[in-house]
């Protein structure tokens, strides 16, 4: 008999299957410690070298991803506004202001729920960390300035999201008419960048067992689960009132029309695709093959969609804005309702500015956390959590950015196709 060839090999066992192992692993061996802890003497000094030895895996991970999100921010929104093409001439201005809508109404939505349904976070070694939280939105207000005229370098090494989104801006738009060997440039270390995360990423699932075990050391994994449930149920819940009521709401206001049977077609069509996808970008041929499906104009839907999966993030800026206000709740700050409403106008800008791969808007976590003066260290323990519950949270986030791209788009390509057939012919000569 002979031997299988070399190149058939066994499938690998999916990174959400390995970070669900890693998440279950973690509970159990934390929750061994705990009840080793709760025993004392020399069981309990067992406890804490365990502990020990399984949280290098987390900080590991944490400070990897502390390590290349300036950075990444940095060359991908860079990189993003210098490509633009802003000579084709097609129906964009209604989507565009329906994705800056739909995500400003999706950041206003998760402030709402945040409000009304704050969660608290257990972060390792967060009560040593001291910091000193805004006493209004004057002050948010003139921090916001002083970290937007931060030294690039600066801002890039010290993690000053504020200022590296207005640098990256500003390079962005003088790169306009560069050479098309520059643009590649800045095009290549986008993508390059973008695959040292998606390395990264490949490490949660260790990284996910050292975060978990250690958590549900301290706290139990029975109340850790409730304490990340609670914060999943919100995300989750956001993510669902905003694709079943706002959208709709927002697709009835331009089309005047029952807006369901689209919503229900996209959501069914692109929305569970890119759920086991989680990658806008890697849907954009499904969202392609549901434009023409739909009969939409080519010359706009081939522009909108893979525009729409860099832009419109309507779940990144859920994500941003209930993870940066439980790491608030969980460090006692106020925040008073200017400042949320600020945060929602970050976190808008913010999502724009997602990264496309999975668990990217979780890297923009710390740039929404700034507003409140929180530091990095506490906002990648944030991000870190982030990642725990990312098994579902950046499933729905995707599912719900990625079918409103074709919603967006049909809704204004519906709008404007019945104003062209109701306006009156010209007379004739």
């Amino acid at each position: 008999m002979g031997t299988a060839p070399a190149t058939q090999r066994k499938p690998r066992l999916g990174l959400i299957w390995q970070i669900v192992i890693g998440l279950v692993a973690g509970g159990i061996i934390g929750q061994f410690a705990h009840h080793l802890l709760d025993q004392g003497g020399g069981a309990e000094q067992k406890a804490q070298t365990l502990i020990g030895i399984t949280g290098i895996f987390g900080s590991l991970f944490v400070g990897a991803l502390k390590g290349v999100a300036p950075f990444l921010v940095f060359i991908l929104v860079t990189a993003a506004i210098a490509k633009n093409n802003s000579g084709t001439k097609t129906n964009m201005r209604p989507i565009l202001f329906l994705y800056l809508l739909g995500t400003f109404g999706a950041a206003l939505v998760a402030v709402a729920a945040a409000f009304v349904f704050p969660s608290t976070l257990t972060l390792a070694d967060s009560s040593a960390i001291d910091i000193a939280p805004p006493k209004g939105i004057a002050e948010v207000l003139q921090s916001l300035l002083l970290k937007l005229v931060d030294n690039p370098f600066h801002a890039l090494t010290d993690a000053n999201y504020v200022g590296i989104l207005l640098w990256a801006v500003l390079l962005g738009f003088a790169l306009r008419r560069a050479s098309d060997a520059t643009l590649q440039v800045f095009d290549d270390l986008s993508h390059a960048v973008s695959a040292i995360v998606r390395w990264i990423i490949h490490l949660a699932p260790i990284g996910i067992f050292g975060l978990v075990s250690v958590t549900a050391a301290t706290t139990g994994f029975g109340d850790m689960i409730k304490e990340y449930g609670q914060l999943l149920l919100v995300l989750v819940g956001c993510m669902l009132f905003v694709a079943l009521v706002m959208n709709p709401l927002i697709v009835f206001l331009k089309i005047r029309r029952n807006p369901y049977p689209l919503v229900l077609l996209c959501l069914r069509e692109s929305g569970i695709p890119a759920f086991f996808t989680r990658s806008s970008a890697a849907n954009i041929p499904v969202n392609m093959a549901l434009a023409k499906k739909l009969n939409l104009h080519e010359d706009t839907y081939s522009v909108s969609i893979p525009l729409g999966a860099t832009i419109n993030m309507a779940g990144a800026a859920i994500t941003i804005t209930v993870l940066a206000l439980a790491a608030a709740h969980t460090k006692g700050i106020v925040v008073d309702f200017p400042t949320a409403l600020l945060l929602s106008l970050i976190a808008t800008v913010s999502a724009c500015g997602a990264s496309g791969v999975a668990g990217g808007s979780l890297l923009l976590v710390p740039l929404a956390c700034s507003l409140f003066n929180i530091s990095n260290d506490t906002a990648m323990q944030v991000v870190a959590v982030g990642y725990i519950i990312g098994v579902i949270q950046d499933s729905c986030e995707t599912a719900l950015n990625s079918s409103t791209d074709v919603l967006f788009t049909a809704a204004a390509d519906i709008a404007e196709t019945r104003k062209q057939t109701s306006a009156p012919s010209a007379p004739s000569s």
